[in-house]
């Protein structure tokens, strides 16, 4: 086998996700849940794992095509050998409306067909468990094999000939096979046949789900992948979204920047709400509104910790895990993220601005209510009590504190939107409470995070250097875009932090050294700021060459090594896919010219 790469496909169906590489082999599939046990983790497992996937090995195989069926999260992928034989895999995870509810197990189903020729493969199946430590026990019946899993029992239904499976002998491909693997129950009928039926609903889901998104003219099939990559990256059992369905790929290879992303960051939440939003799909901004506002209740001052586990879980401790080698080798793998300790100011501000939508969009069902506007007052307060008090900022910095620029301005956006709420609900007194409170902070931070030698807001009260956050402040409302302020600031920026067309997140040295990839996230919010301020021309090149980086399937990591343009950084990240959706829906031309 060759090294692993982050040419993935994603599957998922918002309860379960899996990712398969270019020859179709699943390298990773986390269970019961996207931060459980990954029982296939061949991404992490070093160069040529030999556990911890599941692939159909093709005799003689010469080369692999792989795309997404049109407007779905059906994947397939063909194998082609020397001879001219060829079978087709088309994977997905079932996600359908029965029975009033909807249908999302904690399944994957593959569909082998043979194309042309007399393709011979072999079933390659092999589970790892507890981050690579030990092989699952298994037990055969005559159409499936079982697999105890973490406490629980994960079974494969096939009508495949089970002894070649368990065995991995190599048989011939001369009609369509199906292989369900999830919960250890029988099917209610043959698995081709039920393979085939949730193939057909699966793939009407999706059609229709991406028939009422609101879409830009231009860009259409990226806005289309990144809104069904997003949708998949959310649990939707408690509304969490977490950042994205990897831990451990590192942000540039031995560089020990690995973490854990496979958590709820109320940032990355809020900016996945918002672009969902932006294409109308409410539904995710209310699960994770649901979500938040179990979060609220259970804080009696209102203190929030800035990431969760998916079912509300606080306490996330870090450990690394031995058995695993790391992508390319590049340890450690890490479990859990330390950072749920850490203090980030700026969360109060997201998850109100997540929140604000709610009483402002007459498609809710449940529009916000002084109930809601209660709860979110209390995040309010916390936001005027610590937006001129240290914290480790948006960007997480382990070993120093400082009262971030970011942070203190999405404290302003927690007390504006909440003033812009109460004007909405008639709740005079209240919205001038919040209206001087905003105004308080905005004064606070002109005064102290303005530097006016360099002409340029800096990333920290009183600081000398930029970080590519500040371009969000016309975003969140605080300045113009055409305010010589942050003219000035762009300007910084651009210096500072621009490489060709993409963007650092910083430069300044931090734990870890000096930053080696550019932020994918931060090169979006460079677009945005340059359309803004009516350098649209710039700012669609720029955007050109972030898709022209992006896998063949059309997704995003992290970051971007400028130097090789390799992709970095956990997979596929949230951040960045709302990039997209964000810069092509302000970039593109209207549907008016198009007639």
């Amino acid at each position: 086998m060759s090294g692993p790469s982050l040419e993935l496909g994603v599957i998922g169906n918002a309860a379960s996700a899996a990712l398969i590489d270019a020859r179709g082999r699943i390298v990773w599939m986390c269970v019961p849940r996207f931060d459980g046990d990954p029982m296939f983790n061949a991404l992490l497992g070093g160069d040529d794992p030999e556990r911890g996937f599941w692939d159909f090995e093709l005799e003689g195989l010469e080369r692999c095509e792989q795309e997404y069926h049109r407007n779905t999260a059906i994947l397939e992928t063909r194998l082609y050998c020397a001879d001219g034989s060829a079978v087709r895999v088309t994977d997905f995870a079932p996600r359908f409306r029965d029975h009033g509810r909807m249908f999302r197990p904690q399944s994957v189903v593959r569909r082998l067909e043979p194309i042309c020729g007399s393709p011979r493969l072999s079933v390659r199946l092999r589970l790892s468990l507890e981050y690579g430590e030990v092989e699952p026990d298994t037990t055969r019946g005559s159409n499936h094999i079982r697999y105890l899993v973490d406490g629980t029992v994960m079974r494969l239904t096939t009508d495949a000939p089970v002894a070649f499976v368990a065995q991995e002998t190599p048989f011939l491909i001369d009609r369509p096979y199906a292989f369900l693997l999830g919960p250890d129950e029988t099917l209610p009928a043959a698995p081709g046949r039920v393979a085939r039926e949730f193939y057909e609903r699966t793939q009407e889901y999706w059609i229709d789900w991406v028939r009422f998104l609101s879409l830009p003219f231009e860009w259409q099939e990226v806005v289309i992948r990144a809104a069904i990559t997003l949708k998949l990256c959310s649990y939707e059992e408690t509304g969490a979204i977490v950042a994205a369905l990897t831990t451990s790929i590192p942000e540039y290879a031995d560089s020990g920047r690995t973490w854990d992303y496979r958590l709820c960051w109320l940032r990355d939440a809020y900016f996945t709400v918002e672009a969902l939003n932006r294409l109308g799909v409410t539904k995710t901004m209310e699960g994770y509104l649901a979500y938040v506002t179990n979060l609220v209740a259970g804080s009696a001052s209102g203190y929030l910790q800035p990431l969760f586990g998916l079912s509300f879980e606080t306490r996330i401790d870090e450990s690394e895990a031995p058995a695993l080698e790391g992508y390319r080798g590049y340890g450690p793998v890490r479990v859990g993220n330390a950072a749920y300790s850490q203090v980030q100011n700026d969360g109060y501000g997201s998850i109100i601005l997540a929140a604000a939508q709610a009483f402002f969009d007459a498609r809710l069902p449940k529009p916000g209510d002084e109930a809601l506007f209660e709860r979110l007052e209390k995040l309010g307060h916390q936001a005027v009590e610590r937006w001129n008090t240290p914290d480790a900022g948006i960007w997480e910095f382990r070993t120093r504190e400082a009262v971030h620029t970011h942070s203190a301005a999405m404290c302003w956006a927690a007390c504006d939107r909440l003033a812009r709420i109460a004007t909405r609900l008639g709740l005079t007194d209240r919205a001038a409470f919040w209206t001087e409170r905003a105004g308080e902070i905005a004064e606070g931070v002109f005064a102290n995070a303005w530097n006016a030698e360099m002409n340029s807001f800096v990333s920290t009260f009183g600081g000398d250097v930029v970080d590519a956050s500040l371009l969000l402040l016309p975003e969140i409302g605080l300045v113009s875009p055409k305010d010589p302020r942050f003219l000035g600031t762009l300007a910084e920026v651009e210096r500072s932090l621009r490489f060709g067309n993409h963007l650092y997140r910083y430069r300044v040295p931090d734990d870890f050294g000096e930053p080696e990839t550019a932020f994918t996230a931060c090169t979006f919010w460079l677009i945005n700021a340059l359309a803004a301020v009516g350098r649209e021309d710039e700012a669609r090149a720029v955007f050109q060459d972030v898709l022209d980086h992006r896998t063949r399937l059309g997704l995003l990591s992290e970051g971007l090594h400028v130097g090789t343009g390799e992709l970095w950084g956990n997979f596929p990240q949230t951040y960045s896919m709302v990039g997209l959706v964000k810069a092509a829906m302000r970039l593109s031309r209207p549907w008016e010219e198009a007639f």
